[in-house]
């Protein structure tokens, strides 16, 4: 028996890789500093699982911003837009990656990024490849070679990880019609043959292909590709032991497929699925070996051995002990890298900490489990095993976690509590009262949090500021950002949150039943990092989160202020979710919160409330067969945040970087007068699901990318509006930026958004010019 792990996290124990790239972005270093950061990472990752006693350790699960970007570098699937910064000299490779990832705007070339989603239903986001008919493709980075010869020179021959060729092409976009992405696959295959002819040659025993799209539907063609693909390695490679690895989901319908593929071992992921097993072992052929994901590497609760090993010996009875390993469910670079470094029991309570693991905590786990499963070193083990239980069984009965008011507040819900007093067509007629001009302008909420407001923040926690000196600094904040808009003429203000962390901590911190870690980041994307609450028993809101603030702001201006939620599924999905009860009921509980919030808000005299729910896509289950399920508590968990208001209160929800086409009509059923969304890497053409639906309620296109630092010109927001207009009424569109801008900078934010304004006012004077011809005719 063997132990295993998909992947690590590569943001380092204290976020070095998050200010080694934000520097070097700032020209503040240097290309050299970048790599000697990025090899220092990985070093100790590779040392770490050596250590800890992990057989089959990874390579090439470190990245400098994507492991998708990394891959699309690797076999030269390189946009035609880049040659001009390939050919700038200076440049490096990783100046090209880079600039594929943020775009890239200096020495006189101005070049938008490639569009950024979600990856499955998880809140990390990689970088879309661009396909287009006929591609050719070539081997262009070396990186993963590179990766696993430099693990070599430290003693330690690992196991390299590609994406497999099905799933990248699966995760990538046709950029011209006439092809379907996954006809590609004999143009992508001799890639993945040399980049295997150079690792065979340095030594490799295993190599890793992940291939989550097994555990989604798919297409006959794609069901081919797999069987021609995995065919020509195993004939061209016949000794290399192929690890196929498949989480998220059960592999379902594509069993029968994923067993006729000629690999060695197969991962599956019991955590998220585990009622599959018993399928699998008893359609498993004698060769394959099953490595199971037992342990949970996208939640941070500490594994319940006892059950754990329930499993295992399941598997081990059917297949035999020489033919099991034990691993992960999936890459740990969605968990925190260590909670050894939670060091202050202010900040997260040693009865909680005590539940908990974070990926250190969870390769020692999966170490663990094997000897307990083989009773190598009984002794030892059985202590761990002992601890272990007493944790669980603490957990179950700790008087934190139990609320019976807010169970009871949940059981009392009535379905007319999740709809709004009138329809959006009578709704539309009371808001006219706020007098808004067409194409109104707004931003998604946040603006720029300098290091000065972070530091005040900093100072604030650590004692150095009082509460009245923090408070002064942030209201002077947000009365220059107030002054600001004003001055631009912008047409709905935000107080720009600088009061904010995360716009899920800020709130989770204001909620009972969450828990914070203080160093528990993880990678969402690029070198943005978050750190999820941890929701560990049931959720209510003891006091208004946000009322003073907003008001403050609001006596400002004479302008709307709009007041600034983030949504129940939201918060549900971007936290670390207690697994003890169904993802519904605390879904539902966070709504009932936000609810009082909005209530609050409108008593206060804001007008205007937006409620974001970027999270409701990627919370969708990977089988479509389970959708409506989810959809059916998800919206109706918003419809209750939002529902308690009267129709003259105008109700905004945000969303970004998701696919809508599929549940449009869910969408629509959220029924918020206003959606904002993330449209401008496409161009557009997330646009096409709201237009073909004849969306009735209002809709603001993102007009510029906020994920990257180029700043854009006032005719690409016209021509985007032009694209919108095309298919949405005019009197629906709002004009915005894709996203929030927390993470910008002040002088490209002001630059961006003046423009913006101003391609408003030109859509305006389009508009006045078309009225009045139609009243001549």
């Amino acid at each position: 028996m063997l132990t295993q792990n998909l992947g690590y996290p590569r943001i380092g124990s204290h976020r070095e890789l998050k200010k080694i790239c934000e520097n070097y972005w700032a020209d503040k270093t240097g290309y050299k500093n970048v790599l000697q950061v990025g090899k220092n990472i990985r070093h100790e990752n590779w040392k770490l699982q050596k250590e800890a006693g992990i057989d089959v350790i990874p390579s090439n699960d470190f990245s400098f911003y994507d492991q998708v970007l990394d891959h699309s570098l690797t076999f030269g699937a390189i946009p035609k837009r880049y040659n001009e910064v390939i050919l700038k000299k200076g440049n490096s490779e990783l100046d090209l990656y880079f600039a594929m990832a943020r775009g890239y705007q200096k020495d006189g070339l101005d070049v938008v990024a490639m569009e950024m989603t979600k990856w499955f239903d998880t809140n990390y986001h990689y970088i879309v490849p661009e396909f287009y008919k006929n591609q050719p493709f070539k081997l262009f980075s070396t990186k993963i070679i590179d990766d696993f010869y430099e693990a070599k020179q430290l003693g330690i021959t690992t196991k390299p990880v590609l994406i497999g060729p099905v799933s990248y092409l699966l995760l990538g976009k046709e950029k011209e019609v006439g092809f379907e992405k996954i006809d590609l696959i004999k143009n992508l295959l001799p890639v993945y043959l040399d980049i295997l002819t150079r690792l065979d040659s340095l030594g490799v025993e295993y190599i890793q292909f992940d291939e989550p799209f097994l555990t989604l539907d798919l297409t006959e063609n794609e069901q081919q590709a797999y069987d021609y693909a995995y065919k020509q390695i195993r004939k061209s490679f016949p000794k290399l032991k192929i690890v196929l690895a498949t989480y998220f989901e059960g592999l379902g319908n594509n069993l029968a497929l994923t067993l006729t593929l000629p690999v060695d071992i197969l991962h599956i992921d019991l955590v998220r699925a585990p009622k599959q097993l018993d399928h699998i072992i008893s359609s498993l052929n004698d060769k394959i070996i099953l490595s199971i994901g037992v342990v949970d590497g996208r939640n941070i609760w500490k594994n319940d051995f006892e059950s754990s090993l329930e499993i295992i010996n399941k598997a081990i009875e059917k297949v035999g002990k020489d033919r099991v390993w034990i691993a992960p469910s999936c890459s740990l670079i969605h968990s925190p890298v260590d909670l050894d470094n939670e060091t202050d029991e202010q900040n997260l309570s040693a009865e909680i900490k005590q539940w908990l693991a974070f990926a250190k905590q969870k390769v020692a786990e999966v170490v663990t489990l094997k000897k307990l499963a083989t009773n190598e070193s009984p002794a030892s083990t059985t202590q761990k095993f002992e601890a272990n239980k007493q944790a669980i069984a603490n957990r179950k009965s700790s008087a934190l976690i139990h609320n019976p008011a807010v169970k009871q507040r949940v059981t009392q819900l009535k379905p007319e509590d999740a709809n709004r007093l009138s329809p959006f067509s009578l709704r539309k007629i009371k808001q006219q009262a706020l007098k808004l001009p067409a194409y109104p302008t707004t931003t998604i909420g946040s603006f720029p949090q300098t290091a000065e407001v972070r530091s005040w923040r900093a100072k604030f926690k650590n004692g150095t500021f009082t509460a009245n000196e923090y408070n002064t600094l942030i209201a002077e904040e947000t009365a220059k950002a107030v002054k600001w808009q004003e001055e631009i003429g912008l047409d709905i203000l935000v107080h720009g949150e600088f009061e904010r962390n995360d716009m899920v901590e800020y709130f989770g911190e204001q909620l009972d039943g969450f828990a914070f870690s203080k160093n528990g980041w993880v990678q969402s994307y690029g070198s943005r990092c978050v750190k999820p609450p941890i929701i560990f028993g049931d959720v209510s809101r003891p006091q208004a989160m946000t009322v003073k603030c907003t008001t403050y702001a609001q006596s400002l201006t004479s302008k709307y202020m709009k007041g600034m939620l983030t949504g129940p599924v939201t918060i549900l999905q971007w936290s670390f979710v207690r697994n003890d009860q169904p993802r519904s009921v605390t879904c539902t509980q966070i709504a009932l919160a936000i609810r009082d919030e909005v209530c609050d808000l409108e008593k206060a005299g804001i007008k205007i409330i937006q409620i974001d729910e970027p999270a409701i896509r990627e919370g969708l289950p990977l089988r479509r067969a389970d959708w409506q399920t989810y959809l059916n508590w998800a919206v109706n968990a918003f419809k209750i945040s939002a529902a308690g208001v009267e129709d003259e209160t105008q109700i905004h929800t945000h969303m970004c970087y998701s696919e809508f086409n599929d549940i449009i009509q869910n969408i629509a059923d959220m029924d918020a007068d206003v959606i904002t969304i993330e449209t401008s890497r496409s161009q557009m053409e997330l646009l096409d699901a709201f237009a073909d639906f004849k969306y009735p309620n209002e809709i603001g296109p993102g007009v510029y990318d906020i994920h990257s630092p180029r700043v854009p010109k006032r005719e690409e927001m016209i021509t985007l509006l032009k694209k919108a207009k095309a298919v949405i009424p005019s009197e629906q569109l709002w004009v915005n930026p894709d996203c929030g801008l927390k993470t910008r900078g002040w002088n490209e934010t002001k630059k961006a958004l003046i423009e913006m304004v101003e391609a408003a006012k030109e859509m305006r004077k389009t508009e006045h010019v078309l009225a009045a011809e139609n009243l001549i005719n």
